[in-house]
């Protein structure tokens, strides 16, 4: 994000040159004299007061750039947009170069939870990180949040506003049922799928046994009851929830409760949920998971290369839910200390196997 600044420069005062007859008069003089001290006496005003004014304050910046202010790496690829879908205003971070690449986030996260890794991945493509419709800075009220609906706005942005054919659609968390989604509605615009760490709600887990599976899921999933016992204290609700589910946490049955999360970075997210109508939208992404079985089970299997990430020790139950889904899985792999939050807690692996499948 740039501001905008006032530079003031001054004109030089040049003395006359030597001159030849006829040799003015003393009035003549004084004239050229006042001539030239009125625009000097000018300046010297201008510039006291300059001097004594409070500087001007720098322009405001928007909400969903002051995360990314003054970001060297930001600035110099990426930038911020938004566009208007079936009544939704999404938005989404672009930049970069060569073929396209759509990032899809999961609950509680945004287009944000992609920025530690978006430079190395521009290097290679031009990324489109998206804010689902709702979430983030997406504002407006999708028509459903089952992940066929909400992969539906995602492809009528990319596909229809954008113009972008065959992309490469990669999701986390509830965002890669969306990915999944996509490439099943919409195989002709699919090059390949990045699917990272969901048991896919479908024939291989039923809604009944997917809430039975944690107490988030089950208590995300009441209706009007999450926001209620939530309510203002979205931030400190986000903070006590990322380290459950981070490497050895007790979500996995162990007793760490070290956060990979920055206190800025949780900021930004507390920051797009505590609007009560996000933080109702993004628990709704649980309370859609009946039809998110019954869109999975209907939806022809996908075909497009596909690459299955997880968290460290969760690729096989991943994995018995995604094998009928998906026909091509070219690479299946957990990554190594890492809980949900694969980006965060070990970026560099997480790079470099989407850019040996992205470029495979």
């Amino acid at each position: 994000m740039s501001t905008d600044q006032a530079t003031t420069s001054g004109d030089g005062v040049r003395a006359p040159g030597p001159t030849t007859t006829p040799r003015p008069s003393p009035r003549g003089l004084l004239r050229a004299a006042r001539a030239t001290a009125a625009p000097l006496l000018a300046l010297l005003l201008m510039a006291g007061v300059a001097a004594c004014a409070t500087p001007a304050p720098e322009e405001d910046v928007p909400p969903y750039a002051a995360a990314t202010q003054g970001d060297p790496e930001f600035e110099g690829t990426f930038r911020h947009e938004f566009a208007d879908v079936d009544g939704v205003r999404m938005h989404y971070v672009t930049g970069g170069s060569g073929t396209p690449l759509v990032l899809l986030h999961g609950w509680p996260q945004t287009w944000y939870g992609w920025w530690s890794i978006m430079p190395e991945l521009a290097e290679h493509h031009t990324v489109y990180a998206v804010d689902l419709p709702g979430l983030g800075d997406s504002t407006g009220s999708p028509t459903g949040y089952d992940k066929a609906t909400l992969a539906g706005y995602v492809h009528t942005l990319i596909a229809d506003e954008l113009g972008v054919d065959g992309a490469a659609v990669v999701g986390h968390d509830l965002g890669a049922a969306v990915a999944f989604q996509y490439a099943a509605r919409f195989p002709e615009d699919t090059d390949r799928l990045g699917y990272l760490d969901l048991p896919l709600p479908g024939p291989g887990i039923d809604a009944s046994a997917y809430r039975s599976m944690s107490w988030h899921i089950a208590f995300h999933s009441q209706p009007g009851i999450p926001e209620t016992v939530v309510g203002d204290d979205v931030r400190d609700y986000l903070a006590l929830f990322y380290p459950q589910v981070s490497f050895n946490g007790t979500a996995f049955g162990g007793t760490s409760d070290r956060s990979p999360f920055t206190e800025a970075e949780i900021d930004e997210y507390a920051r797009t949920y505590a609007r009560p109508e996000a933080l109702a939208g993004g628990f709704d992404l649980y309370r859609t998971l009946d039809e998110d079985v019954r869109d999975t089970v209907e939806a022809e299997p996908v075909d497009v290369p596909a690459l299955v990430m997880t968290a460290q020790g969760q690729l096989d139950p991943v994995r018995a839910t995604v094998d009928t889904r998906m026909t091509d899985i070219v690479r299946a792999v957990e990554v190594p200390g890492a809980g949900h939050w694969l980006v965060e807690e070990n970026p560099e692996f997480v790079t470099a196997e989407l850019l040996r499948f992205l470029d495979g």
